[in-house]
């Protein structure tokens, strides 16, 4: 198995629990799996395809989704089909007749089609190995994207009964996980759950205040790297979009009223890397398989915790680093229960509103956004010191005394009778003299009119950290109010003291300032490998992923592997893909080394490869850059600086270039060179451009090596 996941995927190891599930699937065994977007789960089926002799069925919701896969498969040269609505008839009674024929080894299809009595009386005549339900949470009422199409898959164990089944998921909690096995009618099916933590993933929340603005500087950040903006309605995705273009930025929208050739053309210009923006309802999903997104957006806040993990899923599923930003407004919660109100089923409305107040309560957690969510899918996380790629775990945490003022709120609570709002209560602290305090004659109470130090915001903040502190519980519904809880009585009896992180606004909503995180590989190269690979994708008709990933340029440019022995090795190369695109590659890696004067890196087996410090990196956040900063701050040189942490004086070069970019102020003038040295670098740089070191080192005659060039240029 491992030389057909070499051969025709490039890979030379398999991702957690993924080695199991195949076997599973292999011994004809029906299998559930449950694993986060982006973590491996089509592999499950399509390599246990290439194994057995017959057909393999693979049912998705998604239209889109099936194009993508069905590229990339006959990339990696798998015969692999799709049927669904936007194909002409006559194109899918080729793929039909190929199908019969024993031509193709994965056929895609939508749930629509198995309506059909014709298409069902097709299936009977084939030799059907294996049937992969994708995204099988659908079939489930009880799950967040339920699809009355989804009952008829029913049909597949009564009329295939040996045909082993394997459903797949990304967002399921145990409720639905036992509704998918009784609705598939699986048997003693190996269920099989990943873990939920996407580690290359950071979790970013931010006030929806000034929104547009920050959304700017935020795709500045992101500069023609794909992302995805998920917006409330159709009229904000064409505004936003429009005014993204004013702005400069390649955006597009996307959503169910366009026209389904825009739409489609639309989809097409971002897989294909033309369009780096789309913007896009949440209701309608994007369902791409595109695998370097490097950034998703929910301008307005989810309706669920399900839904908000599958769509930020989008993200990196290369497994690079990739940023996931949330704008967070009380008006955001208004819209979304003014359809929660017209709801007719007050079950359903019940269910809705408590998935929403989840989604809010995970907007104002005071803790890490990763632990949060991990915790509501079942998973505990337990690393000490936060995750380090949330905007809580990055945020400096100020703390102060506040012991008073929480006395103040909880006895507040308990004296307006535990049934209010937030709001409400903060009136009565404040000495609001509102008609509904006037008619409860709460302008009389003790605790009327005593804080005059705090902000209405700070005064939020401040609930929101007793509520996860569980010194206060908020009771669900269209009007949430808030009660004292035996901790919170228990917290005034004894005077107990209470330091509270204070939420500094300037860190949360200017994070954009945290550099961006990625591992080190020579960008110009990486650039002319993404231009090469364009170029290949566009003659093939393909998206450029499908041609070669990210992870795997970036391979090609910190490793420069200079023959196809080498090439062979990078991540994402198999035997096909050698074949077909090796000698573009080479040639443009071996005149990079040429013109550089570059010596090639040794690739070690693949459990060594420095590429996975991409996971490490993500994982400890800033931890590294602030090793750095903490021997800038001692005036350390940098080459004791770059013997103390491992790396050559080149990387603390570039860490210190991440720092002064999030930290104007830092003091580096010691690492100054000497004036009249600098002015040499100067003229050089005024010479031969700004952009390129070699240049100006040949220029310079070799006086001055590399390091102090880069280092000259930062005073530049």
């Amino acid at each position: 198995m491992k030389q057909l996941l070499k051969t025709y995927f490039g890979y030379d190891e398999f991702r957690p629990l993924q080695e199991d599930i195949i076997n599973n699937v292999l011994n004809k065994k029906d299998t559930f799996v449950l694993m986060p977007t982006g973590g491996g789960k089509s592999l499950c089926y399509q390599l246990p395809a290439l194994k057995f002799e017959g057909l393999t069925l693979v049912i998705s919701p998604l239209i889109a989704l099936m194009k993508d896969q069905v590229d990339a498969l006959k990339a990696n040269g798998i015969a692999a089909e799709y049927i669904n609505s936007s194909l002409p008839y006559q194109e899918i009674a080729q793929i039909q007749r190929n199908v019969s024929e024993g031509k193709v080894k994965i056929l895609y299809l939508a749930p629509e089609r198995l309506a059909l009595g014709q298409f069902q009386s097709f299936l009977q005549t084939l030799k059907i190995s294996l049937i992969a339900i994708d995204e099988a949470h659908c079939i489930s009422q009880w799950g967040h994207d339920f699809r009355p199409d989804y009952r008829n898959l029913k049909l597949f164990r009564k009329q295939f009964s040996q045909v082993p089944i394997i459903a797949l998921t990304a967002t399921a909690t145990l409720k639905v996980r036992e509704d998918i096995v009784e609705q598939l009618s699986l048997n003693n099916p190996k269920i099989c759950v990943s873990s939920f933590d996407r580690e290359n993933l950071s979790f970013l929340i931010t006030r929806k205040r000034k929104a547009f603005d920050k959304l700017v500087r935020i795709l500045e950040k992101h500069k023609n790297e794909s992302a995805i903006i998920y917006c409330f309605s159709r009229k904000d995705t064409e505004k936003i979009a429009e005014d993204l273009k004013i702005e400069g930025f390649n955006a597009l929208p996307y959503h169910a009223g366009l026209n389904s050739e825009i739409r489609k053309r639309n989809q097409e210009l971002f897989i294909k890397d033309e369009v780096s923006i789309i913007v896009a309802t949440i209701a309608f999903g994007m369902g791409i398989d595109k695998p370097d997104i490097r950034l998703v957006v929910h301008y307005t806040f989810p309706k669920t915790l399900e839904g908000y993990y599958q769509e930020v899923g989008r993200a990196g599923r290369d497994g690079l680093p990739s940023e996931c930003v949330l704008f967070y407004s009380y008006g955001d919660r208004m819209k979304h229960e003014f359809f929660i109100d017209k709801m007719e089923d007050i079950n359903e409305q019940n269910n809705a509103l408590k998935k929403l107040d989840q989604v809010v309560e995970y907007c104002e957690q005071t803790e890490c956004r990763r632990k949060f969510i991990l915790n509501y899918f079942g998973e505990e996380y337990v690393q000490r010191g936060g995750c380090g790629a949330c905007d809580i775990c990055l945020s400096p945490q100020v703390k102060f005394d506040a012991t008073e003022i929480s006395q103040k709120i909880l006895s507040c609570v308990i004296k307006t009778g535990n049934r209010f709002g937030k709001k409400y209560v903060i009136d009565v602290l404040e000495g609001r003299s509102t008609e509904q305090i006037m008619n409860n004659r709460h302008n009389t109470i003790s605790v009327f009119n005593i804080v005059d130090d705090f902000t209405d915001e700070e005064m939020k903040d401040i609930m929101r950290s007793l509520i996860t502190l569980n010194f206060l519980q908020v009771a669900g519904g269209r009007y949430p109010t808030l009660s004292i809880t035996n901790k919170g009585i228990n917290f005034l009896k004894e005077k107990e003291l209470l330091e509270l992180s204070k939420t500094q606004e300037d860190t949360r909503d200017l994070y954009e300032n945290i550099p961006k995180q990625e591992i080190e590989y020579d960008h110009n190269l990486f650039e002319k490998l993404r231009a090469l690979r364009k170029q290949i994708a566009d003659k093939n008709k393909l998206p450029p992923f499908a041609i070669f990933g990210d992870t795997s340029l970036q391979e090609m440019a910190y490793y420069f592997p200079s023959d196809k022995n080498n090439f062979s090795r990078i991540e994402g190369v198999g035997i096909k893909k050698l074949e077909s695109f090796g000698s573009a590659f080479l040639e443009i890696i071996n005149n990079y080394i040429k013109e550089n004067n570059i010596a090639p890196l040794e690739i070690p087996d693949r459990g060594k490869r420095r590429v996975n410090r991409i996971k490490r990196l993500v994982k400890t956040g800033m931890s590294r850059y602030t090793k750095t900063k903490e021997m800038i701050l001692e005036k350390l040189p940098l080459s004791e600086i770059a013997k103390e942490e491992g790396f050559t004086e080149g990387t603390i070069m570039k860490h210190l270039e991440i720092l002064l970019e999030a930290d104007k102020n830092l003091d580096i003038e010691y690492l100054k060179p000497p004036e009249e040295r600098l002015e040499k670098i100067k003229n050089a740089f005024e010479e031969c451009g700004d952009e390129r070191l070699k240049p100006v080192f040949e220029f310079l005659d070799e006086e001055f090596s590399y390091d102090e060039i880069r280092s000259g240029k930062m005073f530049l």
